[in-house]
C-alpha cells in the first residue's frame, strides 16, 4: 500500500434481491477504492474460504425445497463462522478492506423474514458463530421486483439457483425485509438505485463512502 493508504480496515457488504448486479458492483467498487490506494479483498457468501465455498454447494443446488429454512439458517451460519475467521477477519486486521456480496442481512432476510426464523434467533447464530461481526457500510441495491427478475432471468436461464427460483411473494418478502433493515439502521445501510447505469451506482457508493474514505 502507498502511503495514501489508510491503516484501518473496514468492512462494506452489498445486499439486494435478484438481479441487482452486486456481484458488479463489488469488482466495480474494489476497482475504484483500488485507485484510490486502498487494498482490497473481494469476497461473497456463502463462500468466500474453502469451508464456505463447500457449503455453498449444499446450499446452491438442487430443488428449492431440499433445506428447512431452519437447516438454511445453521448452514449459512456455519459457512459465515469459517469465512470470517479465514478471510474477513484476518483482512481487517491487516488494514486491507473487505468488500462481501451478500451477509449476515441476507440470511435476515431469506431464511429470517421470508423463511419465518425469528431475527433473534437468526443474530444469535451469528453472535456465537462469527461474533457478532458487522459491516461498517451496507449497500442495499435496490430496484422493482420485476427488474430484478428479469435480470435474473437473462443470466441466469435454466441455471438458476434453488433461491432464485422460489415464487414472486419469497422474493417481495425479501426485498421488504431489507427495506426494514435500512430503515432500523440507517447509520449502517445506504440505499443505492440499482436501476441506474452501472458507473453512475458505483459512484452513488463512492459518495456514500465518504465519511470512511482517506
Amino acid at each position: 500500500m502507498g502511503s495514501s493508504a489508510v491503516t484501518k480496515g473496514r468492512f462494506l457488504s452489498l445486499e439486494g434481491g435478484e438481479g441487482a448486479g452486486k456481484s458488479t458492483q463489488v469488482r466495480a467498487l474494489a476497482a475504484a477504492l483500488g485507485d484510490r490506494g486502498i487494498d482490497t479483498v473481494v469476497t461473497r457468501e456463502p463462500g468466500g474460504s474453502e469451508g464456505a465455498e463447500a457449503i455453498r454447494a449444499l446450499l446452491m443446488q438442487g430443488d428449492a425445497t431440499r433445506w428447512s429454512a431452519r437447516a438454511e439458517a445453521l448452514l449459512f451460519a456455519a459457512a459465515r463462522a469459517d469465512h470470517v475467521e479465514k478471510v474477513i477477519r484476518p483482512a481487517l486486521d491487516a488494514g486491507r478492506w473487505v468488500i462481501c456480496d451478500r451477509y449476515i442481512d441476507s440470511t435476515r432476510a431469506y431464511q429470517g423474514v421470508a423463511g419465518g426464523i425469528d431475527d433473534r434467533a437468526i443474530l444469535a447464530l451469528h453472535d456465537f458463530g462469527s461474533s457478532g461481526l458487522l459491516p461498517d457500510r451496507t449497500f442495499l441495491l435496490t430496484l422493482p421486483a420485476e427488474v430484478g427478475a428479469a435480470r435474473a432471468a437473462a443470466r441466469d436461464g435454466v441455471a438458476a439457483d434453488r433461491f432464485a427460483r422460489r415464487d414472486p411473494r419469497f422474493h417481495a418478502a425479501v426485498a421488504a425485509a431489507f427495506d426494514d433493515f435500512a430503515t432500523s439502521e440507517p447509520a449502517r445501510f445506504s440505499r443505492i438505485d440499482a436501476t441506474q447505469p452501472p458507473a453512475v451506482v458505483t459512484a452513488a457508493m463512492l459518495d456514500a463512502l465518504a465519511d470512511l474514505l482517506p
